[in-house]
C-alpha cells in the first residue's frame, strides 16, 4: 500500500522539477544564439598568431566592428577572475584581452576611413555651395581627432601584440625545458617576435 501511494508522489515531484527547470531555461540562454557564456577551450592548432587584416574596413563595417568590439569586451570582462579560479588558462585570458585591443584598433581605422570619405563628400558639396565653411571646418576637426585616435589605437595594438609575442616566447621556452613543447614551437615564437620588432622599427 505504501508503494502504491509513494509512486504517484514521486511522479508528481519529478513533473514539478521538470516544469521548473523548463521555465528557467529561457532566462539563462544568451541573446545571441551562437554565443556561449563560457567559451570552449582554445586548442593550440586554433590559435592564430597572425594579427587581423591591417587594411581599413569598408563603409558598412563600422557597425559590424562595433558589435565585434562589444562581444570581445564581454568575453574579456571576467577573464582574469576566470583565470584565477582555473576556468580559463592564462593563454586564453591573454588572447581575449588582445582581441579587445585588436577590435579597438580595427574600429578606429574604420571610423577614420569613413570620416575621410565624408570629408571628400562635404568638400564637393562646399564647392557646389550646398554646405557652409563652418560645417566643413567642423568635419575636418573631427577628422583630426579620429586620426589621432586611430594612431593611438594602432600604437596600443602594436605594443600589446609585441608583449603577447614576448610572453609566448617565454612560455614556449619554459615548456621546452619541461619537455612539453618542441624546438620548432620556440623557433616559431622567436620568428614571430622578430617579425613584430621589425614592423615596429
Amino acid at each position: 500500500m505504501t508503494r502504491v501511494v509513494a509512486l504517484p508522489t514521486v511522479m508528481v515531484l519529478a513533473a514539478v522539477v521538470a516544469t521548473l527547470a523548463a521555465d528557467q531555461l529561457p532566462q539563462n540562454q544568451s541573446q545571441e544564439p551562437d554565443s556561449f557564456d563560457i567559451e570552449p577551450p582554445i586548442l593550440k592548432q586554433n590559435l592564430s598568431n597572425e594579427p587581423s587584416s591591417t587594411a581599413p574596413a569598408p563603409d558598412g563595417d563600422v557597425a559590424r566592428l562595433e558589435k565585434q568590439l562589444e562581444r570581445a569586451k564581454r568575453n574579456a570582462a571576467g577573464a582574469e577572475r576566470l583565470c584565477k579560479i582555473g576556468v580559463l588558462s592564462k593563454v586564453e585570458m591573454e588572447q581575449r584581452l588582445l582581441r579587445v585591443v585588436r577590435c579597438e584598433s580595427d574600429l578606429a581605422k574604420a571610423r577614420l576611413a569613413q570620416a575621410k570619405k565624408d570629408i571628400a563628400m562635404q568638400e564637393s558639396q562646399f564647392t557646389a555651395g550646398e554646405t557652409s565653411k563652418d560645417e566643413l571646418e567642423s568635419a575636418k576637426a573631427s577628422l583630426a581627432q579620429l586620426a589621432e585616435a586611430a594612431e593611438s589605437a594602432a600604437a596600443k595594438r602594436a605594443r600589446a601584440e609585441l608583449d603577447a609575442a614576448e610572453a609566448n616566447l617565454r612560455r614556449q621556452e619554459k615548456l621546452l625545458k619541461l619537455g612539453i613543447a618542441g624546438k620548432s614551437d620556440v623557433t616559431d615564437a622567436q620568428e614571430k617576435l622578430a617579425e613584430l620588432k621589425a614592423q615596429k622599427k
